[in-house]
């Protein structure tokens, strides 16, 4: 089997915030009438740079074109030299890694009509606990606007919420009070997300505040790539410290400066399954906890953690992936699903992810480039539609 063709689909799709996150759908076309899909999750996010789609689906067909797709390991390695890691949390060319890699997965497991978590070692579990996200308090107005979200989430069946904090603590201690009184033990916080606003010691002066309500971690309490600094956090706190991993020099770091007690893993972030599993690995061997990170994804690419978290035997705390519950629509014609708090892996039945492209909602949602417009700082940090300043 060899990789014939490969297209790239841009597409814009709003947030129920009003956010519209620009995503590319990954098409690998074979020479055995197999395609396989993946998907570049939202790109709109800083850096505030964007890339040439045309320019793009040319330089991956210099790669891909005449590949055989099981070469999964030697094509990742091709791509890490035209796609290195940088360092940064939201790397361009690791969201490139992560796309292709998904969609070479897709085509394995079809091609081998199994699943993707069995494809990759075997399912351990059929289903992942999720938590849903609490966006950032900037107004003290925004209390009621979340807690107003907690409230339609939990009737859904979400019951344990990811508070993103650092910005506003009058309101974030207002939020957290408020959920406390109305929902007690039936609710829990996850995680306080200070999302590398703050440097460690304004975090751990954050933390100490807001340590009066229950939570079970603490993520991003420093700036990026501050190794010293999370360290010097993870000692003064109780709480257990998450760091996203999004370069394996960077992991290396938090492995050697003790920095953290969990990573949070992402194959946006890091570059793809291939590299996710690698970076689980690694912290199996530190004796690390993990849990599943997310930039949102649409059901693509929440459907490629579904199956890499079935098949992690150290995936030991609450993950993050409720993208497709965040936005007004999807791309495919299947969703992935959700059940009392839980992310449903897709089904042995159904191989590769498990998804097929809507081209109905594609078309509605299709835009012609990643181009950026006329966004604030503070909306992307926030994915809002906020206008205030």
């Amino acid at each position: 089997m060899k990789i014939s063709d490969v297209r790239l689909t841009v597409v814009g799709i709003p947030r129920h915030t009003g956010f519209v996150s620009k995503h590319a759908i990954v098409e690998l076309f074979t020479d055995e009438g197999i395609t396989g899909i993946g998907e570049m999750s939202d790109f709109s996010h800083l850096p505030q740079f964007s890339l040439d789609v045309n320019d793009l689906t040319a330089v991956l067909k210099t790669i891909l074109l005449g590949k055989n797709p099981f070469d999964i390991s030697l094509i990742n390695k091709q791509l890490l030299s035209n796609f290195p890691e940088m360092m940064f949390y939201y790397e361009k060319g690791n969201f490139i890694r992560n796309g292709v890699d998904a969609a070479l997965h897709d085509v394995c497991g079809k091609a081998w009509n199994t699943s993707v978590a069995d494809f990759i070692g075997g399912r351990i579990k059929d289903k992942i606990k999720v938590c849903y996200p609490i966006f950032r308090h900037r107004f003290m107005e925004e209390v009621q606007e979340n807690l107003a979200v907690v409230r339609t989430r939990f009737a859904q069946g979400f019951d344990t919420f990811r508070l993103y904090v650092g910005k506003n603590l009058d309101a974030d201690e207002a939020f957290l009070d408020a959920v406390r009184q109305e929902f007690g033990s039936k609710v829990t916080i996850k995680s306080l997300d200070f999302s590398h606003l703050l440097d460690w010691k304004e975090a751990w002066r954050a933390t100490k505040r807001l340590s009066q309500y229950d939570f079970e971690l603490i993520e991003s309490p420093a700036i990026q790539n501050d190794f010293d600094g999370l360290r010097h956090f993870r000692l003064k706190v109780d709480h257990p410290v998450s760091e996203h991993v999004w370069s394996f020099r960077q992991q290396y770091e938090m492995i050697r400066h003790d920095s953290v007690d969990i990573f949070n893993i992402s194959p946006i972030f890091i570059g793809g399954l291939t590299a996710a599993r690698k970076v689980a690995a690694a912290a199996e061997v530190a004796g690390k906890g993990c849990l599943l990170g997310t930039t949102q994804e649409l059901s693509i690419g929440t459907a490629a953690m579904a199956h890499l978290g079935a098949s992690l035997s150290n995936l030991n705390f609450t993950s993050d992936p409720t993208g497709p519950e965040l936005y007004v629509s999807d791309v495919v014609k299947n969703p992935v699903n959700y059940e009392n708090g839980y992310l449903l892996v897709p089904g042995r039945e159904t191989p590769g992810l498990g998804m097929e492209l809507d081209w109905e909602s594609i078309e509605k949602y299709r835009v012609p480039d990643l181009s950026w417009g006329n966004i604030s700082v503070h909306r992307l940090q926030d994915r809002t539609a906020q206008t205030k300043a």
